[in-house]
């Protein structure tokens, strides 16, 4: 079994149990952490959730892109389609969720894994946390509600950390406001234990540290002055000489431009809304058309089928992108935007 859900306690405990696959958050997986949310909700034994998981390498790496090339690549859309719809729905119900949700997120904790995880009411990284959105360096879009995440991050390290996929330790990640509290990994048993036994989720707050400082803290005045700038293409035009600033061109450079494109949009609608729900329908515009108007069938060739680093996206440049084109990513579909 990929997960184990059980009541124990105090507490409904939810482990990711796919260390050998970086803990890849599959449909099932999000039909099951669903189902269990909706019998604990109005359950008095159950006082808080608890999201963990097996394996020191990740919390969660993503969602299954293998289920998602192995469908898109045979023509059969509908089915990453089916699957964004009703993992969006769980990610709109973690943030809603009307009891405490603590989430223990070690290692990489990208995409899919974001989505179950940080949304909730108590985010706790460790040391060896690396936090991003690299979604479109495969062709998709900061999703699962990480829009309104990098939205939600100060001035414009939203944009930046969303075109880059730039990855953020825990002190980077309680900045942007991807994660709320620094414990060191060695207590996170003891905080278990005593969640299990009491299910009062201020042991959370007061296990906390601070951070060794990250480096976003540092670029924050030099990210937001090229980031601010109204299209991507001018975003790279305005980058620095600096380390950071080739390091941020060059990823953007490598991601499927129209995926970049398109999310500093995404970013900006869904600083203009502040809605979760908006924000998951913005994404769903956008994913829904990724596999047979976008890149993301040959970003996943690339990045984990052949493994060639070398996808031919349908731009050579961001600038080959038109506006239209971008519009035409994130119009509603012809079924109308999805109900979260």
């Amino acid at each position: 079994m990929s997960i184990r859900i059980r009541k124990i306690g105090r507490i409904g405990q939810i482990t990711l149990q796919r260390p050998e696959a970086l803990n890849a958050v599959t449909y099932e997986m999000v039909l099951a952490i669903e189902a269990a949310l909706d019998g604990w909700r109005d359950d008095d034994r159950v006082a808080c959730v608890l999201i963990d998981a097996e394996g020191h390498k990740a919390f969660s790496a993503g969602g299954d892109l293998h289920y998602m090339y192995d469908t898109a690549s045979k023509g059969d859309f509908e089915a990453g389609r089916s699957f964004w719809r009703d993992e969006y729905r769980l990610n709109a119900r973690i943030a809603a969720y009307p009891k405490p949700y603590v989430a223990l997120c070690q290692g990489f904790v990208m995409g899919g894994g974001v989505g179950v995880s940080l949304h909730g009411s108590h985010r706790v990284v460790g040391e060896s946390s690396k936090i991003a959105m690299p979604e479109c360096a495969v062709g998709l879009v900061p999703d699962v509600g990480g829009s309104l995440l990098l939205a939600r991050a100060p001035g414009r390290l939203g944009e930046y950390l969303g075109v880059t996929g730039a990855r953020m330790n825990a002190s980077d990640a309680i900045l942007a406001g991807f994660a709320d509290y620094f414990i060191p990994e060695a207590e996170w048993s003891g905080l278990t234990e005593t969640l299990i036994e009491t299910g009062d989720v201020s042991a959370v707050e007061s296990l906390a540290r601070d951070p060794e400082d990250g480096p976003l803290m540092a670029l924050r005045g030099q990210v937001d002055a090229a980031f601010g700038k109204a299209t991507l293409t001018e975003i790279l035009a305005s980058l620095p000489d600096a380390d950071w600033g080739t390091a941020a061109g060059r990823a953007i450079r490598a991601a499927s431009p129209l995926s970049a494109a398109c999310t500093v949009h995404l970013v900006r609608r869904a600083r203009a809304s502040g809605d979760i729900r908006t924000a998951l329908q913005q994404e769903y515009r956008f994913t829904s058309r990724s596999a047979s108007d976008g890149d993301f069938v040959e970003g996943i060739r690339a990045a984990i089928i052949d493994k060639d680093k070398s996808p031919r996206w349908r731009h050579a440049r961001v600038e080959d992108v038109t506006q239209a084109e971008i519009e035409a990513m994130l119009a509603e579909p012809p079924g109308g935007d999805i109900a979260i």
